[in-house]
């Protein structure tokens, strides 16, 4: 086996093959492939810009990474750039089945679990170091590592389409525990609306953003408990509730038209644990099934939450996902965004890294940007 192993490091990749070097993970159970290198450098002066770019020149390799034979049906990624404001330490451009994401709570927790975790991104290079933010530190026994000592608090800035986001990850020596970020301005859009779906007849439901825009619906109305053995008809109701509400009236960004669409549809019912607040589960892009909570659909529940006066600022509440693992998340403060009422969700998760990937494309494989069978 030494022998296989030195031959296989010795092995010269052909030059004309794509080469792309990621580090995969998972963030409560949903996955996370964080490319680092390989990826061509994307043109543009904002993400949004640079997303465009992505989707006009290279949706492609985005294929090649998400799709069979080196993806799933449910896969989902992060492109890592460099960052295109003075507070930020990176740039994220997230990825999944059928495109681009605006923004990403559980991909923000991920890779910046990825990345320091990995020593690519150390806590003494982030630009709140450098302007002088103290690092947190945690003290007693609670957060004391056998191994490490104390825990620290550690601020990394991310520019993402939707806008920056400050993360803040505890580091236990080497390791990441917790990862919580400040969300974009999120908002509610509509309240007690209804659509008519195909198949399901009129649905009602919520839109909020989040850092991208959701319709939320309440699973006991259509017979759901929200759990792993209802995924496909959750995916297929799903689906058909985004579809019907984009084309029947499509959300508005004061910011941008560009983050004018909806992205999923949010079914929400009640906890499996009575100590938590609620259970998300989210079908997004084409059909996917988030096995997390859902960091962006969590920071619209917050919204939608604070907006009817069922939660104050400050107060956390833990929401489950199809699989029973959670993220927390409260309002931070309240906001305005354009003429309208926002606020500042908070939101927090653990992941963990499950692998290092360098991934190939021979321009030769027909099958090369990948396919998909569900």
């Amino acid at each position: 086996m030494t022998r296989l192993v030195e031959r296989l490091l010795a092995w010269s990749r052909p030059p004309q093959w794509i080469r792309m070097l990621a580090v995969d993970a998972h963030t409560e159970g949903e996955p996370l492939r964080v490319v680092v290198s390989g990826f061509p450098v994307l043109d543009g002066d904002t993400v949004l810009q640079r997303r465009q770019d992505a989707r006009r020149r290279h949706d492609g390799l985005r294929r090649a990474l998400m799709w069979e034979p080196r993806g799933r049906a449910d896969m989902y990624g992060c492109l890592v750039g460099r960052p295109v404001t003075r507070r930020a330490d990176i740039s994220v451009l997230f990825t999944h089945n059928d495109g681009f994401s605006t923004m990403c709570g559980h991909g923000i927790i991920g890779v910046v679990t990825v990345l320091l975790e990995t020593g690519m991104l150390r806590p003494e290079e982030t630009v709140a170091f450098a302007r002088g933010e103290p690092r947190a530190p945690k003290t007693g026994p609670d957060t004391e590592s056998p191994d490490h000592g104390a825990s620290e608090s550690v601020v990394v800035g991310i520019d993402t389409p939707a806008g920056f986001v400050e993360a803040r990850a505890v580091v236990e020596g080497s390791g990441v525990g917790a990862v919580s970020f400040l969300n974009v301005p999120s908002f509610v859009a509509r309240r007690g609306v209804s659509v008519d779906v195909p198949g399901a007849g009129a649905v009602a439901y919520d839109l909020a953003f989040g850092g991208a825009f959701y319709a939320y619906v309440a699973a006991q109305e259509h017979g759901f408990r929200l759990t792993p053995s209802e995924a496909p008809d959750l995916a297929r109701l799903g689906r058909a509730i985004k579809e019907a509400v984009q084309k029947a009236a499509p959300p508005h960004h004061p910011d941008d038209d560009d983050l004018g669409f909806v992205y999923g549809t949010i079914f929400v019912g009640e906890a499996h644990d009575p100590t938590h607040h609620s259970r998300n589960v989210c079908v997004f892009a084409d059909g996917e099934v988030d096995r997390c909570p859902t960091g962006t659909g969590v920071s619209g529940r917050l919204a939608l939450h604070h907006d009817a006066g069922e939660i104050a600022t400050g107060e956390d509440i833990v929401i489950e996902s199809i699989l029973g693992t959670c993220f927390s998340g409260r309002v931070e403060e309240s906001v305005r965004l354009g003429d309208m009422d926002a606020v500042r969700p908070r939101v927090e998760g653990r992941a963990w890294i499950t692998g290092v990937n360098e991934l190939l494309v021979d321009p030769s494989d027909p099958l090369a940007e990948g396919f998909l069978l569900r």
